[in-house]
């Protein structure tokens, strides 16, 4: 039920990612599966029917953390109707969202990123190992997203100036630092890009063999495989990066403000995750060093 208006509205309007409208998308076309399947009319739903609607995602297996994805986008859903004048109502809108644990977010050592990067820069000199660094190296040595870097051309990069140009959430620019050694490595990377001459010649910074615009896979590909070297944690996804850069910088003692505006995010609270983090690791070290721990 206008449920095309709706995926415009978050596409045109709010300029939300691919990625978050495919997820809203697939939320709301579950629902109305739902109210076709249980033969209620749209108009006819009310609280009730909802929190049937939700206890019965809950009896199927899914997550807290699922529910409340549903009961979010849902809630967004009526809201919008309701703005637009094609519903009266929001049967979602008193829904409280499912307790949910807290969960720190996964990270990798610096001390462990710091070998495996030392190992990369002495593979074999091809084209693909020089991408493949530049892929670890920029997400560790940045904190950007897996979006973010696929969106990199070269042209937003600032050698003089030692930043990179980088094209955020909802189409947010921000200027993120480059240190000397990762300036070195990038101009090495672009100057192999150059030399190998090849067919697709992509203006994106991050490109295939064939010289075409990188893809999501392809990074999860490369950092899954180089992660696997040091760790043998299961999440070894591109964001776990995003994660080990800014729990380094607070072990290290930068700003909370500043991680904020290096991570791209639009409020404080995404970023306070991070100081749980670093607390929880503190208390490691010091159960493990403190002799009365």
């Amino acid at each position: 039920m206008y449920k095309s208006s709706f995926i415009n509205f978050l596409k045109y309007e709010k300029l939300y990612s691919a990625h978050t409208i495919t997820a809203y998308d697939t939320e709301v076309q579950s629902y109305l599966d739902f109210l076709e399947a249980e033969g209620m009319p749209f108009e006819e739903v009310d609280y009730k029917f909802c929190r049937y609607y939700f206890a019965t995602m809950k009896e199927k297996g899914k997550t807290a953390t699922s529910v409340n994805r549903a009961i979010s986008v849902l809630k967004s859903y009526y809201k919008y109707l309701q703005r637009e004048s094609l519903s009266t109502s929001n049967p979602v809108h008193l829904i409280k969202a499912l307790k949910v644990g807290k969960k720190l977010p996964v990270v990798v050592e610096k001390e462990k990123m710091t070998v495996l990067l030392e190992q990369m820069e002495d593979m074999e000199d091809s084209f693909e190992n020089s991408r493949d660094f530049i892929i670890v190296e920029l997400l560790f040595g940045t904190g950007i997203r897996l979006a973010e870097l696929l969106e990199i051309k070269e042209r937003d990069i600032d050698f003089f100036n030692k930043k990179i140009l980088i094209l955020g959430k909802r189409n947010k620019l921000r200027f993120v630092p480059m240190y000397s050694t990762l300036i070195h490595e990038l101009k090495q990377y672009l100057e192999k890009k150059k030399e190998s001459k090849l067919q697709n010649n992509s203006e994106h910074l991050i490109v295939t063999k064939e010289g075409k615009k990188a893809y999501p896979k392809l990074v999860y590909r490369v950092v899954n495989k180089y992660l696997s070297m040091i760790t043998s944690q299961q999440k070894r996804s591109p964001h776990i990066l995003r994660h080990s850069f800014a729990t380094s910088l607070l072990d290290n003692g930068a700003d909370l403000n500043a991680i904020k505006e290096l991570l791209g995010h639009a409020g404080l609270s995404a970023t306070q995750i991070y100081t749980h983090n670093s607390v929880e690791r503190l208390k490691n070290i010091y159960k493990q060093a403190h002799p009365k721990a």
